[in-house]
Order: structure tokens, then sequence, then C-alpha cells
């Protein structure tokens, strides 16, 4: 009996010697840099963002937190280095919607699992987007616009800035909600856009706001809409979609953060705190507004609910549309 009991202390002391790295692991996370994957190039308003984040990290968490950029395959190839990474919570993901919502809806094949292999940690923000007409347009409300296209279905261009793309989707989520038929023109980017909207080469154009909000504010163009939940505070007097008439409208492209599946729950928890305080303060407001988003925050299980929603919410609009990689 007195050597079964040894055994057994044994085998306790040995398992208790095992868990005890893990947990002081965990607890004194970081002790090192941590890696933030920027899946898309250096230069746009999510990587600007994304550095944003990283700063505020490194300033609470004590580590320098640094920013990886690895561009391409729509993000898919920057998500896949930290899906298949090692989850010891130094390698995170600063994600759009593409790598862990939507791509899975267009492309043939996907190198990991957003769901299996990738843990939510926290909703950062969100960046709508607007509907926007020519200066000589004779649509000075979205209503005049679903009106006319109505009655005059395919006869309405609108600059989309590529395949696939948010504006493309949201473009495409437009006209079914609101029962119309407009002709999507898509362009490589913004900046073509611009330059045929501004010349009046095409009637309208669907893309996030930055770029936009000057030329509204200038007059030389038109701001029907904009595609969020809630008015934007950089055109307050812009109306949503939705409060235009077409009912429960949102699409917008959001930002958050994830880790390889098998993360410590710890460094979840301290990365979710770290973000949500910092987007309470000043700072976090003036990045934001420059960028015309808005904070989001909340729990892990509150982005997982997002990501499901957002999958199901794209899916038919995607499948519709015929988009496929």
């Amino acid at each position: 009996m007195q050597s079964r009991m040894s055994r057994r202390q044994a085998l306790t002391a040995a398992l208790c010697a095992l868990a005890l790295p893990t947990v002081a692991t965990a607890q004194s996370w970081p002790s090192r840099p941590v890696t933030l994957v920027v899946p898309f190039p250096a230069g746009g308003n999510t990587d600007v963002l994304g550095r944003s984040v990283a700063a505020a990290l490194s300033d609470r968490l004590g580590k320098q937190f640094i920013v990886d950029n690895r561009g391409g395959a729509g993000g898919n190839i920057g998500a896949t280095a930290v899906a298949k990474g090692v989850p010891d919570g130094y390698t995170l993901l600063f994600s759009t919607p593409g790598p862990v919502a939507q791509n899975r809806l267009m492309y043939k094949t996907m190198p990991f699992d957003p769901d299996k292999d990738l843990q939510p940690i926290v909703l950062i923000a969100n960046s709508p987007l607007m509907i926007t007409a020519k200066a000589n347009s004779p649509f000075k409300t979205l209503e005049q616009l679903v009106a006319y296209a109505k009655a005059n279905p395919n006869k309405i261009n609108i600059g989309v800035p590529g395949q696939g793309t948010l504006g493309h989707i949201t473009s495409e989520l437009l006209q079914k909600s609101a029962d119309i038929k407009l002709t999507n023109v898509p362009y490589r980017g913004t900046t073509p856009i611009v330059t045929d909207l501004l010349g009046g080469q095409i009637e309208l154009a669907v893309d996030f706001m930055s770029s936009y909000v000057p030329l509204v504010k200038e007059g030389k163009i038109i701001a029907l809409a904009t595609t969020g939940s809630k008015r934007s505070e950089s055109l307050p007097d812009v109306p949503t979609i939705s409060e235009t008439g077409v009912a429960k409208f949102e699409a917008s492209a959001w930002y958050s953060l994830l880790a390889p599946t098998g993360t410590p729950p710890e460094v979840i928890e301290k990365v979710n705190a770290a973000v949500n305080e910092w987007l309470k303060t000043e700072k976090s407001a003036e990045v934001l507004a420059n960028m015309s988003m808005q904070a989001n925050g909340g729990t892990p299980e509150d982005l997982k609910a997002y990501i499901a929603s957002e999958v199901a919410k794209w899916g038919p609009v995607i499948k519709a549309a015929n988009i496929q990689f």
C-alpha cells in the first residue's frame, strides 16, 4: 500500500513539474518581442492601424510588438503563417475580413481553416464604405438613385476597386437589398476610380471613405450614403443606407486580432484587455478618425460571433455574383 502511494505521489509530482513551465510561460508573457503579422503590404490603412495597435500593445505589455507585413493571396499568405505557427503567444494576426471570413467564400481552396486554426482575440474597428456620385449627377440622394435604377436596370455604371473586393461585394449586396441592377466597373484600386468619377466617366463609386471625404467636403463629388451601422463622424450629415430605406443594411471592413489555436488563455486575456483599454483613449479616437473608422472592442466570443455573422451574410451574395478565385 505504501509503495503504491509513493508511486502515485511521484507521478503527481512529475505531472506538476511538467505543467509548471507552461504556467510560468503564460504568466510571464510576454518575455520577448511579439510578431504581429499584417497580411497586406505596408502603407495602406490596414498597415497604419496595425502599427498603431502594435505600438499600443508595446506600451501596455512592456515588450515590443513588431509588425511583419506578409501580403499576397487576399491576405491568405500572412494568415497561413500565423494559423500554422506555434501557439505560444509570440505570433499574432492582425486581420481584415478576407482571411478569416470572406476568402473561404471566394477561393476554391484555402490553405487553412479560419474557424479551427485561428483563435479570436478582439474586434478592433470597423471601416464603412460610401456610395458617391459625380458632381453633376441627377441623383442627390440614394432614394433618387434607387428609384431611377428600378426603372432603368443596368443603365448606371458604378466603379468598384477590383473583382472580389469589399467594394465589389458591397455593390452586389446593395443591388440585392434594394432590388436594383447596376453595372459594376472593376478598377485596379481607388485612384483610377476617383479619376473617372471626377471626370464623369462613371456615375457612381463604392469604396472606402477616407479617399473620398475631402472630395465631398470640397463639393467635387456627392455623398449619397455610407454603409456602416451608424453615421460617420467624418460626414455626420450623410445618412447610412439603412436610414434611406434599405432595411438592415451594413457593410464594412473590420480589423481584428487572432492567434493560432491553442494559444494560452492568459495571453488572449492580456491582449484583449490591452486593446479594449487603448480603444477608450483619445489617441485611438484620433487614429481611427483620421481613417474614417469606428471603434469596436469586446470579448473574444463577440469576435467569434461576428465572424460567423459575416460569413452568413456574404455567402449568398458572393455565390449569386459567382465570384471565385
